[in-house]
């Protein structure tokens, strides 16, 4: 409880410094909002209803339902019902609530149209990234590598083509993290802790920004990416190879879909490090090795193609840095205020989890996910909107959930609901 209040006035201290620095004359860029971009305004309706309900239902049923339901179904069922938490949340401020995020010209929807041959779209993608280039990309395009933007074109080109499709596309690759994470935990520390994280997972105030922001799609991406590495590691013979190649493949992918992703590595190393004894260091080094070759596969699939992921990286950074928006972000403010948006995603329930940590293997997942959060937050790159692109990393801290006490799970589960409504009502995010 202590960790959580010190966290609550860190947020509130941030928030009150940003309101300070904006009244100054300070643009922080965030709609009105001091650490979540989004103004303050209240939309209460009976809509709110939706999400209260599905609250309530898995506070109460859902922590006895995840300790006694087969392990694929509780998989299948955690998905299904962090989909219907992330879509009543939106919903609950307006029926337009799942598209519109991606309707404005600096999403990915926006450049879909410009995308004719694929090949040349990836040779020449990078020269359009410099905003001063003849027709640059879009913000978020331009800030990512090709990939994001061709997971739309592609939607579009299986005649899947509007925004319905669209957001329909990132909420289920962002529901889809949390089976991933739930095979994962129990790959890394047995079927009885992904049990005790299944609801917190499907219940955390992420869902905000599952429905609907890209980066939850990519957050999916990663996650089974991950998974892939911890079921290798526990697996044998081809099985292992197989599953190590799998999940390199996706690692890979989602190096092309966001360059922020390279800090999940070490998420991604270590859920195979803790079988160590299991497997020896050469069976460590197997599989380590045999997901290297699907990431290097990926790279080269790029490469033949025209792009190169260095070459984009750079051109990205300096797309970012030349804007208006970089320049005009405070770099002291924004590296606390990062750290608060991130707090408020997770929810108390992770951060008094953080606080129980005790000295176990699973504790090396948030323990590395935050790792990775920091190493993004000192680069100086992100400054703002962390509640959306760090949720790659957001779904393994809410793994430390599995180390509160049991008798203050149910409280927990229901304050983490309970922030995710009233950021809802009473902010008007962008996603």
């Amino acid at each position: 409880m202590v960790a959580v209040v010190a966290t609550a006035l860190f947020v509130l201290v941030v928030g009150f410094i940003g309101w300070r620095l904006a009244e100054g004359g300070t643009v922080l860029h965030l709609l009105g909002g001091y650490v979540l971009r989004g103004g303050f305004g209240v939309v209460l309706t009976p809509r709110v209803l939706m999400p209260v309900a599905v609250a309530v239902a898995v506070v109460l049923v859902g922590p006895g339902l995840a300790s006694r339901l087969r392990f694929g179904v509780l998989v299948a069922g955690s998905a299904v019902v962090a989909a219907v938490w992330a879509v009543a949340l939106a919903l609950s401020s307006g029926w337009h609530r799942l598209p519109e995020p991606l309707s404005v010209v600096y999403e990915y929807p926006n450049d879909v149209p410009r995308v004719g041959s694929i090949g040349t779209f990836l040779s020449t993608f990078t020269q359009f990234v410099p905003a001063d280039s003849a027709d640059p990309w879009t913000t978020h395009v331009a800030g990512h590598p090709p990939g994001a933007l061709l997971a739309f074109v592609l939607l579009d080109r299986l005649g899947l083509s509007g925004l319905g499709w669209d957001a329909a596309l990132c909420i289920v690759g962002g529901v889809l993290a949390v089976p991933a994470v739930l095979v994962t935990v129990r790959a890394v520390a047995g079927e009885g802790h992904a049990r005790v994280v299944a609801p917190f997972l499907v219940l955390a105030p992420i869902a905000l920004w599952v429905a609907t922001s890209a980066d939850a799609l990519f957050a999916g991406v990663a996650s089974w990416g991950v998974a892939g590495l911890a079921t290798a590691a526990v697996s044998s013979g081809r099985r292992r190879d197989a599953k190590a190649l799998a999940g390199g493949l996706l690692l890979g992918l989602a190096l092309f879909l966001s360059f922020g992703l390279t800090a999940l590595g070490l998420v991604a190393v270590v859920v195979v490090l803790v079988h160590r004894r299991a497997l020896g260091w050469g069976g460590v080094v197997r599989v380590l090795a045999v997901g290297a070759v699907g990431v290097l596969l990926v790279v080269g699939l790029f490469l033949l193609g025209g792009y190169w992921w260095l070459d984009g990286f750079h051109a990205a950074g300096d797309r970012v840095r030349s804007g208006p928006s970089y320049a005009n972000r405070p770099l002291a403010f924004f590296l606390f205020s990062n750290l608060a948006a991130g707090a408020l995603a997770v929810g108390p329930a992770a951060i008094a989890g953080l606080a129980s940590l005790r000295r176990h293997r699973l504790a090396l997942l948030p323990l590395t996910a935050l790792v990775g959060i920091l190493a993004s937050d000192s680069t100086g790159l992100v400054r703002g909107e962390t509640e959306r692109i760090w949720l790659p990393f957001y779904v393994w801290v809410l793994c430390a959930t599995a180390f509160l006490p049991q008798r203050q799970r149910r409280m927990w589960l229901a304050l983490g609901a309970a922030l995710a409504i009233v950021i809802e009502v009473t902010v008007r995010t962008e996603w």
